[in-house]
């Protein structure tokens, strides 16, 4: 038995929006910093040991901060959204999301939820690619409104 069709206009689930672009750019760029910084410890000759291990801690730490910054991500499947931010990873039901918020201006999507609380998804942000942003945004809302945002589905 195959798994049933999404109606149209949405995406198949599980779906996973990120910023790929933006992902791609700092994950490259802490590579290049990590392998420059690492060349450039081995090269300097009048460099002791210990200097060599903290030039590539450093590089290795550089490294670490912009992987962090390449982490958000949004899950969506049929239970619900698995928002993965910086540090912190929360899962939703498809009733806690009232409303999907991408408005002019806003670094990200922000999610308006049941509680009254409004919680920012990092993984749908328009800094590199915004139409990308605008139709991740559209389709999560429209996954939500069809999973019953907020509302009875009874």
């Amino acid at each position: 038995m195959s798994a049933p069709t999404p109606p149209p206009g949405l995406p198949a689930l599980p779906v996973t929006f990120r910023p790929t672009r933006t992902r791609v750019v700092l994950l490259t760029v802490g590579a290049a910093m990590f392998a420059v910084i690492t060349v450039v410890a081995f090269t300097l000759e009048q460099l002791s040991g210990g200097e060599r291990v903290s030039f590539v801690f450093t590089a290795l730490l550089f490294f670490g901060v912009l992987a962090l910054l390449s982490r958000p991500k949004v899950v969506a499947d049929e239970e619900g959204v698995t928002v993965v931010n910086l540090t912190r990873t929360r899962r939703l039901s498809w009733a806690q999301i009232v409303r999907v918020n991408l408005r002019v201006g806003d670094p990200w999507v922000f999610l308006d939820l049941s509680d009254g609380t409004s919680m920012p998804a990092l993984g749908i942000q328009p800094g590199i690619a915004k139409q990308r942003a605008i139709q991740d945004a559209r389709a999560l809302r429209a996954l939500a409104e069809n999973h019953g945002t907020g509302a009875d589905n009874g």
